[in-house]
């Protein structure tokens, strides 16, 4: 299933970039950023009290609060500077050293986490390097 959830999750980040870059025609890409934050809001916590998981805040360790709000610093800071590049630049671009961030994230979950670096994800951190490289230049 945690397949399925990742290629909608793929199909719904690519609409992300195609609606943006028609959206923030003409719009501070800052101000872009907080209205897009806004919807995000009221439809994650409105699945929230659609399945009752308010009722698990009081049980969130001091731990995870710490790493969920670092995680959303950085969403934040992503979307800022994301939001920013699309607007001056081509998403044809743009998106694909976004998404070296796949790379950064498998290199800090070898690191972070102690994943297994095996063969097999070594040469696609690779390879997804190379075609970012041959889309941008």
């Amino acid at each position: 299933m945690w397949k399925l959830y990742a290629v909608l999750a793929a199909v719904f980040a690519s609409l992300t970039a195609i609606f943006a870059k028609i959206g923030i025609k003409d719009v501070n890409s800052n101000l872009a950023t907080a209205i897009r934050t806004v919807v995000i809001l009221i439809i994650a916590w409105g699945i929230v009290f659609l399945t009752d998981a308010q009722k698990g805040i009081s049980n969130i360790s001091k731990h995870s609060w710490t790493f969920l709000i670092l995680s959303g610093m950085a969403t934040g800071l992503s979307w800022l500077f994301y939001f920013k590049a699309i607007q001056m630049g081509d998403v044809s671009k743009v998106a694909p050293i976004d998404k070296s961030s796949i790379v950064l994230t498998m290199l800090l979950s070898f690191l972070v986490l102690g994943e297994t670096a095996d063969v097999k994800t070594i040469l696609g951190g690779l390879l997804i390097t190379a075609g970012t490289f041959v889309l941008i230049f």
